[in-house]
């Protein structure tokens, strides 16, 4: 007898698993909040230079503020005051009609800034002055941010597969927390870079651990929800960072505000279930015992527990692989294993380059940041329906595949649409934001699918870590455009269709096992835990 045969006896999808989901609601709606966070914290509002500063000397006399931005501001092309230029000397000519056709002098800012508060009230741009020869350092925030997450990633992966889901679960939970909070106390620019890299190495605990544990407790009949719905956090999440950054204009609270769900995820960690999946695998069959009575007795099953016997239970964890400690090695050391994790690491690397390349630039499509990030999460809510019953029919690896082709496609056309068609290519942004959405809920599903529970989160390590990888190349590549303006959408378009086809390499796993010990990867696709469990 298998795991998912206990499982489905016990109600693979009950009050007990609907528990588990509420609870990691909390935690999860933290991870769009701090990950799109640099859309709001790091904005970078109108600015000119200071040069009201100069009138300590008196050198504009009685002038209006008006004139002596006139005279000490070059303008722009589009009649805007230039951001990081002033005049060398006032330009008096300039009061007049008859401005003098001859270029003035300029110089780089030379006594700070003058921003905009109007939208954003304080943000790390306009609290450490990163604009100018000093944006480097703004966008640098965000990649600092998700080499965190980056390493992150397969550290959680592995020390979850070796100690358990639910004592590394609140490990980032408290490290999140402190780290969040330290970072927005932060005293200088250095202790925030740093704060924000543990910030982001926390949160990738919440990230694969929840997605993989929630999947362990559901089902086969019922994993497919179980993805949807998890994804589901991230929709909320989003929502909820547009509400909490259009009330909280101080990029230091806002940081506090959106982490504090965290609080209450510690409070409540004490109702998680460690997964029984895990606990069998590790011969730990006591504790698996105990997690599934108390689904049973949840989910009104007891009496069929009362017929299964510790044997069963530990024959249900494939016996022979309970003295084995895997690493991240193991990931290759076989030929099977090697190519899925090859090719689910290619697909990882292009979902997250083309997600973020669309999610962090909101500010390209000429609308409101607050408009367009709620416009992005709103058209998740729909997709994601549609994605549910599309999944359920057709499966995994041809969802993967359409929905990078698509997302591919929508920024091929984007390319030729005109950047005063403001309409048209929101639309078609949107429409591929949404489909980049839909690639990123089926790949973590699929990959919690894909690899044995022996080793599934040193999987899901490995993977995010080449995901994380991508999103911190993603914000480099829009410089890329000083080179060609195109180039940029043209390499998120060729990665979009290359990892889309890769995807199509990958097994499919609608309606199968998950498996348990790599032994079931190796095994002839006919013999393997892949095959239909037999109703």
């Amino acid at each position: 007898m298998k795991f998912d045969s206990i499982l489905s006896e016990i109600d693979g999808f009950g009050k007990f698993q609907i528990k588990l989901v509420l609870i990691q609601i909390l935690s999860r709606i933290t991870l769009p909040c701090h990950f799109l966070l640099n859309n709001f914290m790091a904005a970078v509002p109108s600015h000119h230079c200071n040069v009201v500063a100069l009138d300590d000397g008196g050198i504009f006399g009685n002038l209006t503020l008006e004139q002596k931005l006139s005279v000490g501001v070059p303008a722009d092309q589009d009649g805007t005051l230039s951001s990081c230029q002033m005049f060398s000397k006032p330009q008096y000519q300039h009061l007049s009609s008859l401005n003098s056709s001859e270029d003035a002098a300029t110089v780089q800012c030379q006594n700070g800034w003058v921003y905009d508060n109007s939208t954003f009230k304080s943000t790390l741009a306009t609290e450490w002055d990163l604009v100018c020869s000093r944006k480097g350092m703004n966008k640098a925030t965000v990649t600092i941010f998700f080499i965190g997450v980056m390493c992150g990633a397969p550290l959680f992966g592995y020390l979850s597969d070796r100690f358990g889901r639910r004592p590394l679960l609140l490990a980032s939970y408290s490290s999140s927390l402190t780290f969040a909070v330290l970072s927005a106390f932060s005293p200088s620019y250095v202790t925030f870079v740093i704060m924000r890299f543990f910030t982001g190495m926390s949160l990738a605990g919440i990230s694969i651990i929840s997605i993989a544990l929630n999947v362990e407790w559901f089902g086969i009949a019922h994993r497919t929800f179980s993805g949807i719905i998890i994804s589901l956090d991230w929709t909320l999440g989003t929502m909820l960072l547009v509400g909490i950054a259009y009330y909280v204009n101080h990029w230091r609270m806002l940081i506090v505000a959106v982490t504090s769900p965290l609080i209450l995820s510690i409070l409540t960690w004490r109702w998680i279930p460690e997964s029984a999946r895990w606990l069998l695998a590790n011969g730990k069959t006591d504790a698996a015992h105990h997690y599934l009575m108390q689904c049973a007795k949840m989910n009104n099953r007891i009496k069929y527990m009362t017929t299964i016997t510790q044997t069963e239970l530990l024959e249900s964890a494939q016996g022979d692989t309970l003295d084995k400690k895997y690493t991240i090695v193991d990931l290759f050391k076989t030929p099977n294993m090697r190519k899925l994790s090859i090719c689910s690491g290619i697909v990882w690397f292009g979902v997250a380059l083309t997600y973020y390349g669309i999610s962090l630039n909101i500010t390209g499509f000429g609308l409101d940041p607050y408009l367009t990030q709620i416009i992005f999460a709103f058209i998740e809510v729909p997709m994601k329906i549609v994605l549910y019953f599309y999944l359920e029919k057709a499966g995994r690896r041809s969802g993967e595949m359409g929905t990078l082709l698509l997302t591919g496609l929508s920024l091929f056309i984007n390319i030729f649409v005109a950047k005063d068609k403001l309409a048209i290519r929101t639309v078609v942004a949107v429409l591929g934001k949404a489909m980049s959405e839909a690639s990123f809920t089926i790949i973590f599903l699929y990959t919690t699918e894909l690899f044995p529970t022996v080793i599934r989160q040193n999987g899901l390590g490995y993977t995010s870590f080449l995901a994380r990888l991508g999103v911190s190349i993603s914000p480099l590549i829009m410089l890329l455009e000083d080179v060609w303006h195109l180039l940029p959408a043209i390499i998120y378009c060729i990665v979009a269709v290359g990892s889309g086809l890769v995807s199509w390499l990958l097994p499919e796993t609608l309606n199968v096992r998950l498996p348990e010990s790599i032994e079931d990867i190796e095994k002839p696709r006919g013999q393997s835990m892949r095959n239909k469990e037999i109703q």
